[in-house]
């Protein structure tokens, strides 16, 4: 232990080794916090709940912060809820009913159109259904009406595209364009509109027909950037998938690479031990698992049994303990079998499995460490692999399956680039940092490669 401490002190003259520990202590600290500030059961409901967990964000929009490099700025979704105190409302008496008013207000700047907007309504009453209509104020002073509708009990959206009606009174004011665009910009456009900055109100006014009726609405325009990450084809923020990628890859990778090195080692090491029959046994079915092909086997498993990642885990460490490292570790071990403390330890009575773990296992310590520490990106790569092909974790939010979802809804070829370069980015990150750490703890524990 003390030469492995000795080792560790010289991690300071490798500026490589520096950076890719820097690297793994960042992946190891996001790790921890996001199982802390996201727990397991919220992150899969999260991702998991579809359009309607996420129905205030955009579908399929790059991070915001992109807007740094732009000279036109793309706009922000604006949620303004009625529920959080974002609308003035108020309430008058009706007859036996009652009026109730939601005025909404907001700052437009960006430079460029949203991409689309609804109105979602939560309404509950007695017996009758209560009456809508919309009405849109721009900053220049226009008025735009745009819908009367009865409120159903419980949710009722309202989306903007979608009404015909408004469809054609907008095409007849400004020409032939989406809501969106029509709403924004200015009376006469020009051949390239842009969007009328300033203030505008939207206001909701509605009437009950019983003084028990409650009546709120959430009004959401929508962004063409969103957040740190941006989004998904189900609206789903991508920042939960790439924070929760980093524990299962590094989870993933640290228990297949440590599963398999540790227990490859102690069987190469009982095998040299014991020799004769024992040492035969292993080495035949080392050889023929060394021929069988390990992510083949893997997509039938996935395919046939079972996709669950401690399912893959297992077969994974099971397939690769009886690897080449066997062959490796045995040699080693059989000059370590010749030394002389091993010969004064079976002179003073040491049991067989004594001699194992404490004479020959702890010298190949210093061996095993950069071994295990340059494996854990294979294995990290080799989940995401598996999840590319659409045979990850159904349940997991990892970044392979972001990529497997970028690739099935056509990320590549609809410019939507920020889907596949991000978990990829973080990807190429993790492999590089344990590479760099793993190599430079080669040649520390390793004294034929300082001098190359």
């Amino acid at each position: 232990m003390q030469t492995v401490k000795d080792a560790l002190r010289e991690i300071r003259r490798y500026p490589s080794a520096i950076a890719g520990l820097l690297i793994v202590l960042m992946l190891v600290v996001l790790s921890i916090y996001v199982v802390i500030a996201i727990p397991y059961r919220e992150a899969i409901t999260l991702w998991r709940g579809g359009e309607g967990t996420w129905r205030s964000l955009p579908r399929t929009v790059p991070p915001a912060w992109i807007n740094t490099f732009r000279s036109q700025k793309l706009p922000e979704t604006i949620d303004l809820d009625s529920r959080k105190g974002a609308a003035e409302r108020q309430e008058t008496p009706l007859g036996e009913g009652k009026s109730v008013t939601l005025l909404y207000t907001f700052d437009y700047q960006a430079d460029d159109f949203p991409r689309e907007i609804n109105i979602f309504f939560e309404t509950s009453y007695k017996e009758r259904a209560p009456f809508a209509s919309i009405t849109w104020y721009t900053p220049d002073g226009r008025e735009i009406a745009i819908a009367d509708l009865a409120l159903q009990a419980g949710s009722t959206s309202y989306r903007f595209a979608q009404d015909d009606k408004l469809l054609r009174r907008i095409r007849r004011q400004v020409g032939d364009v989406p809501p969106e665009v029509g709403l924004f910009v200015a009376p006469n456009p020009p051949e390239n509109p842009r969007p009328l900055k300033g203030t505008y109100r939207v206001k909701i006014q509605a009437t009950a027909f019983d003084p028990e009726t409650q009546i709120d609405a959430e009004l959401v325009v929508y962004g063409k950037v969103h957040g740190i990450a941006g989004t998904d084809h189900l609206r789903r923020d991508l920042k939960i998938a790439l924070l929760w990628g980093a524990p299962v890859a590094l989870s993933f990778g640290l228990l297949a690479a440590a599963g398999t090195t540790i227990t490859t080692m102690i069987i190469a090491a009982i095998g040299v031990w014991f020799s004769g029959v024992v040492d035969n046994l292993i080495q035949r079915i080392t050889e023929i698992v060394m021929m069988l092909p390990l992510l083949p086997i893997l997509i039938m498993v996935g395919t046939f049994y079972s996709r669950s990642i401690w399912v893959i885990l297992g077969v994974t460490i099971l397939l690769s303990i009886f690897g080449s490292g066997i062959k490796t570790y045995r040699a080693v071990f059989m000059q370590i079998r010749e030394s002389p403390y091993v010969e004064a330890a079976q002179a003073y009575g040491a049991s067989d499995w004594r001699i194992i773990f404490r004479y020959l296992v702890p010298r190949i310590v210093p061996m095993l460490i950069p071994n295990l520490v340059t494996m854990i990106p294979s294995y990290v790569f080799l989940e995401a692999s598996l999840a590319v092909l659409g045979l990850g974790d159904p349940q997991l939010p990892t970044w392979g399956k972001v990529i497997q979802d970028a690739v099935a809804n056509g990320a590549p070829y609809k410019a939507l680039y920020y889907w596949v370069l991000e978990p990829a980015a973080l990807l190429m990150i993790t492999g590089l940092g344990f590479a760099m750490l793993g190599f430079s703890l080669d040649r520390i524990f390793n004294p034929r490669l300082r001098e190359m």
